[in-house]
């Protein structure tokens, strides 16, 4: 076994070791039950925008005869493990030595974008930052097939989808127009339930989600060293140290080996830093933007975008010689030092779930009058209420940030509760609305399950895209 294989085993045991322990995971917006709900929320086609399309439409069919949350786990082993295959992949076209290979496995796998977002919850964002790198080393290498393949993995989330659909075709070296094609065909299961429903975020949600300064470097050191992620809770202590220097020298020291990146990776790294620097810069605008055009809501958490660097800087640490090289490589370990030990609340938790609610409702909706969406764990972390997700749910959406409405309550939700307020049992049978849970008491009505055809055949279309690449790629 090679040394950059070795290494990339000790930095994915480092840091994903929280989840060999049993339970379900449930940390802040990571939720996975063992058994979900395969609702219409789930598949994409509920009363909020299809933002955890087709992952949580994925999870549900699979908790249906497998632990969904042992599913999301081998999601992110792999994941890990297609971001190492793309670190050592992109090494070799940059002609890199054994040194400069594992200082480009280190910043692909271990960097505070990574961290900070599994510790938000975003589990399947951190899986497609990790699979950039293999895009564009496939597609540079013409290996199309093995490049839209990786783009599929990556689109479990809508935001993946799109970064994995710019970097593909960035690197895409002719074959720009089928990797389009297939880019589309992965943002199926939440682009076509946005056409048909519409809607926008809040101009506020922007400034709530905005990139936050860490320690010693302002708001573009953090960023140019792949952090910054909004909510402080979800920073390692170590940032907040002084730590995040380190991300600034590494940049430093990345931009020596720029001139031997490919143009394409260098391209993106300046779209997703600036963007990200000037979401920073101009706030208004990207108020404006989220607020006016329906579906850059994805973008208004401006601090993903960083991750589009990601490639460029594995092939400039690839292209770093002898010293510098280990200097890469001691950069990355340093810009998160005790990435282990935070990653510990990434464990796994027993959680309880009403299962005579869940046999009471058997598919219908449910509405929830005074449940919060986000509860506690008993070590006091903040997961969200496992009742939005083992039920079929009539869905809020409701988000208070600093004690700001930045989403408001889908219409939906307000409607059920104003009649469920004035008594309505007949409105709310209408509006498709199968049990009322409020407080200590349960009302049925004679409303039965919502349809899910239409998500699942956006997901079945999904799950059917591997094999089209197959055949695209025998003709």
């Amino acid at each position: 076994m090679s040394w950059p294989v070795l290494w990339a085993g000790v930095l994915i045991a480092a840091l994903l070791w929280p989840l060999a322990w049993p339970g379900e995971l449930a940390l802040r917006d990571m939720l996975v039950l063992d058994s979900p709900a395969l609702s219409p929320a789930a598949l994409g086609t509920g009363d909020l925008p299809a933002r955890n399309a087709p992952q949580d439409g994925l999870l549900a069919l699979l908790g249906t005869f497998l632990p969904a949350s042992w599913v999301a786990r081998g999601l992110i082993l792999a994941g890990a493990a297609a971001g190492a295959a793309g670190a050592i992949w992109l090494a070799r076209l940059q002609g890199a030595g054994r040194l400069s290979t594992l200082a480009s496995l280190t910043l692909v796998l271990w960097n505070p974008f990574v961290v900070e977002r599994l510790l938000q919850g975003h589990w399947s964002l951190v899986i497609a930052g990790w699979l950039l790198p293999l895009i564009a080393a496939a597609a540079l290498s013409g290996r199309a097939g093995v490049a839209w393949l990786a783009m599929w993995a990556a689109s479990l989330t809508p935001t993946g989808a799109l970064f994995a659909l710019a970097t593909g075709v960035a690197t895409g070296r002719g074959r720009r127009w089928p990797t389009l094609a297939v880019g589309v065909a992965c943002s199926l299961p939440w682009l076509v339930p946005g056409l048909l429903g519409g809607g926008s975020a809040s101009a506020e949600s922007a400034a709530a989600f905005a990139p936050r300064a860490e320690t010693h470097v302002g708001t573009p050191g953090t960023l140019v060293g792949l952090g910054g992620i909004w909510n402080a809770e979800a920073v390692p202590a170590s940032r907040e140290a002084g730590f995040a220097l380190a991300g600034v020298l590494l940049f430093a020291l990345l931009l020596t080996a720029a001139r031997r990146v490919p143009a394409p990776l260098l391209w993106l790294a300046g779209i997703g830093l600036g963007g990200a620097v000037f979401a920073w810069l101009a706030p208004g605008v990207l108020s404006w933007l989220v607020a006016a055009v329906p579906g850059a809501g994805l973008l208004r958490d401006a601090g993903k975008l960083t991750v589009l660097a990601l490639p460029a800087y594995a092939a400039a640490a690839a292209s770093t010689r002898t010293w510098a090289a280990g200097l890469v490589l001691a950069l990355a370990l340093l810009q998160v030092p005790d990435a282990p030990r935070a990653l510990a609340p990434l464990a796994p938790q027993p959680v309880a779930v009403d299962g005579s609610l869940v046999a009471l409702a058997d598919g219908r909706d449910v509405l929830l009058v005074d449940e919060p969406p986000l509860v506690r764990r008993a070590d006091g972390a903040v997961m969200l209420n496992p009742l939005g997700k083992a039920l079929s749910t009539v869905e809020s959406g409701a988000l208070v940030v600093d004690g700001v409405l930045v989403d408001a309550p889908s219409p939906r939700w307000m409607s059920a509760r104003s009649a469920w307020e004035s008594g309505d049992l007949a409105a709310l049978e209408q509006m498709g609305v199968g049990v009322i849970v409020d407080g200590g008491r349960i009302v049925e009505t004679a409303a039965g399950p919502q349809p899910r055809g239409p998500g699942l055949i956006l997901l079945a279309v999904w799950l059917l895209i591997p094999a089209g690449v197959w055949l695209a790629r025998r003709r």
